[in-house]
């Protein structure tokens, strides 16, 4: 179960393979676009074994969702939000800025949300609360005008609690490959959205993918990992905790861990081993935790240089010094540093984002934030005393390139007297 493993061996464990769906996605996304609604019906029969009444959860359910949980979770639920929405309402841009940056020459940038967008959010092995929340906070807070969510039937109670607390305006029970085709082309029930995000299985992944010409996404987004940056200052057990609590997630999550210690390592395999047997969900950490290993490094440098190579989507450094390997770091989706910063905080309560890139794109893209629900335009405003500043550069650039009617558009205004 806990062994050494080399770099090359992670690698080619989190290399995305999802090009073994694609003819059976391309098949579905085909069925969607030219059945609607039947489709989807069709599709959720097939694979969830539901007949669908009505695609929309009505509001109805949607209310009568709160009587089905305790209290104490409904409140729960309002205090992530919360801290959720505080974090990201820490990110906003300015709606509007501008900037005199020479006398006459004014530069500016307009934000502008979103008109619609989609969030999908996983069902089947548990419940995405959670999920529900890191997707539409962050939509509302950027001021999207409309927000849909598809999520796998039966849809449970606290799902639908969590996308009323985060403000969603509409719940559809669908999932899989066919919500995202849905949520991308529209049906009769579901409009086209302009961007979709939110995590997904192969199937949801590559449709996000293939769909990209229709609609806008946030990035792919496939199982869980962790990879754990430790020193002998690092504790085995809540190491080991760390790796269960991502094992948990999927027969295809990964942990790796990155330690200078060899008795540290020895240690948590230890641990790891006595977690495992005392596990609730024993029968899918039996199968990830095949995805998990170790590597020892010379320094932390080195073990840093892993990470970055790695590039995971959780990043845990649990060193003595955090703060030099933290600007050692250029590569991870969300950075949790010391032995009581544990990702589940991060999942749940601290109100960062937990819809991360996985499999390496950490190396290329952001964990979602209010910035993928928003577009931004650039602004000019050019006065004459501005353009006799400019204009020459501009005249004569566009005549290097061969294109005179700009550079006469320029040169009628400043010819002209005023």
């Amino acid at each position: 179960m806990w062994k050494p493993v080399s770099i090359e061996w992670w690698l080619n464990k989190r290399r995305a393979d999802i090009t073994s769906v694609k003819d059976a996605v391309n098949e579905i996304i085909g069925q969607v676009r030219s059945g609607g609604d039947e489709a989807l019906r069709e599709l959720t029969s097939r694979f969830d074994r539901i007949v669908l009444d009505d695609i929309l959860v009505n509001e109805e359910r949607r209310e009568s969702a709160y009587d089905e949980l305790k209290p104490a979770l409904v409140e729960a639920i309002i205090e992530a939000e919360s801290r959720i929405s505080r974090f990201h309402e820490m990110q906003k841009p300015r709606d509007l800025w501008l900037e005199e940056v020479e006398q006459g020459v004014i530069l500016g940038v307009k934000t502008t949300p979103l008109d619609r967008i989609g969030a999908y959010v996983p069902g089947g092995r548990a419940a995405y609360l959670s999920t529900a929340l890191m997707c539409a906070v962050p939509a509302r807070v950027a001021g999207v005008g409309s927000i849909c969510c598809c999520t796998p039937p039966p849809v449970h109670p606290a799902t639908l609690v969590a996308l009323d607390i985060a403000g969603v305006d509409e719940v559809y029970s669908v999932g899989g490959a066919q919500a995202i085709a849905a949520m991308a082309l529209g049906t009769g029930s579901i409009a086209a959205v302009d961007k979709i995000v939110g995590p997904g299985n192969v199937y949801v992944t590559q449709a996000k993918m293939l769909l990209r010409e229709e609609v806008e996404i946030d990035f792919p987004a496939g199982p869980s990992e962790i990879g754990i940056l430790a020193d002998g200052s690092g504790d085995p057990e809540y190491i080991a905790a760390d790796i269960l609590a991502q094992a948990e997630h999927d027969p295809d999550a990964a942990c790796l861990l990155v330690t200078t210690d060899a008795g540290l390592a020895e240690k948590t395999g230890k641990a790891l081993e006595d977690m495992v047997l005392e596990a609730k969900r024993r029968d899918i950490i039996s199968r990830s935790i095949g995805n998990t290993g170790y590597i020892l490094a010379d320094t932390l440098e080195e073990g840093a240089e892993i990470m970055n190579l790695v590039a995971p989507e959780h990043l845990s450094i649990q060193v003595h010094d955090p703060l030099d390997v933290i600007r050692m770091v250029r590569h991870a989706g969300s950075i949790f540093v010391g032995r009581y910063s544990p990702v589940a905080c991060g999942d749940y309560a601290s109100g960062t984002n937990h819809v991360l890139p996985t499999a390496g794109n950490a190396k290329t893209h952001s964990g979602l934030d209010v910035r993928h629900f928003c577009k931004s335009s650039t602004i000019q405003i050019i006065s004459r005393e501005g353009l006799e500043r400019v204009g020459e550069v501009a005249e004569r650039i566009a005549c290097a390139e061969g294109l005179y009617a700009h550079a006469d558009s320029v040169r009628i205004r400043r010819r002209k007297t005023i």
